[in-house]
């Protein structure tokens, strides 16, 4: 369930808190290793970029995770940020 009082957080947070500083893997040593830019690990990690499928496959390997748990993570950050401000009613009925 996404929350109603504040917005997730960002993967790239969580990718920084939770599985490099505790590794000691600097940001450049990570892209390094996945083969991606710096500059793009630095967004992600600054909330500046999202996770995309590819990345998400490539940290899933990186890290023994899967890559539904990184879409899931920039999924519910993303439906929390952009969750509208006005109501729209039903086109059906409930039966």
């Amino acid at each position: 369930m996404i929350p109603l009082n504040r917005v997730p957080t960002h993967p790239g947070e969580i990718l920084l808190a939770e599985f490099l500083e505790p590794l000691n893997l600097t940001p450049a040593n990570f892209a390094r290793h996945v083969d991606v830019p710096l500059q793009r690990i630095n967004e992600i990690i600054r909330g500046k970029q999202a996770v995309t499928p590819e990345i998400a496959w490539l940290f899933a390997q990186a890290f023994k995770t899967s890559p539904e748990f990184w879409l899931n993570l920039q999924q519910y950050h993303d439906l929390a940020l952009y969750r509208p401000s006005r109501h729209i009613e039903p086109l059906l009925q409930a039966t």
